[in-house]
């Protein structure tokens, strides 16, 4: 059984750096969507549930922190789906494992293959519920947000915007830019695009 198969909502979700507009865009989508009346879900970014439990994240992401993210993720979202027209993802699953090369790079390690693998393979299945993908684009010139505790290791954070697009280009995942200059056309691009699904 494919996706296509599985009754479900549509799927928005949005990956990227940290701190570049990720919750605010979708904070402002959430609002857009229920003035017109349409049931809405969201998943929320699962770094600090992670640390909360003793996880290491960012720059110390292990395969088991990743694998935990990517695994609860999927789980969220699942169980979002009973309950909306519209699921909203705040890190999409290809976002962990973008997080968790970066990681690799930042410490020059080389990851395991088949661990790799299992990973890549949770990533690209799950992927395919996904109806339009947002990337944030880093603009290293606007400082780590303050509102909430965040890494300031301004490489580490050139390294995560650099793999998270790397996952999406490898896994041949189709996704729109959000700039970090405004979210006006993304916000309306997906708009448009659930109120066509919707019907």
């Amino acid at each position: 059984m494919t996706t296509e198969q599985v009754e479900r909502p549509v799927s928005i979700g949005v990956l990227g750096t940290h701190s570049t507009g990720k919750t605010t865009f979708l904070s402002q989508l959430t609002h857009e969507l229920r003035r017109r009346r349409i049931q809405v879900a969201t998943v929320a970014d699962l770094g600090e549930q992670a640390q909360r439990r003793g996880m290491p994240i960012l720059y110390n992401h292990t395969w088991t922190s990743t694998a935990w993210i990517i695994t609860r993720g999927i789980s969220d979202e699942l169980e979002a789906w009973l309950h909306a027209d519209v699921v909203l993802v705040d890190r999409a699953v290809p976002d962990a494992l973008g997080y968790y090369r970066a990681a690799l790079e930042y410490r020059d390690e080389s990851p395991d293959p088949t661990a790799l693998s299992y990973l890549d393979g949770l990533v690209r299945s799950h992927s395919a519920s996904y109806d339009l993908l947002f990337r944030t684009t880093l603009d290293p010139s606007i400082p780590v947000g303050a509102e909430k505790a965040r890494d300031s290791n301004l490489d580490f954070r050139l390294l995560a915007d650099k793999h998270v697009q790397q996952v999406l280009c490898d896994l041949e995942l189709p996704h729109d830019p959000l700039p970090a200059s405004g979210h006006e056309h993304a916000l309306e691009r997906a708009i448009t695009f659930i109120t066509a699904r919707l019907g």
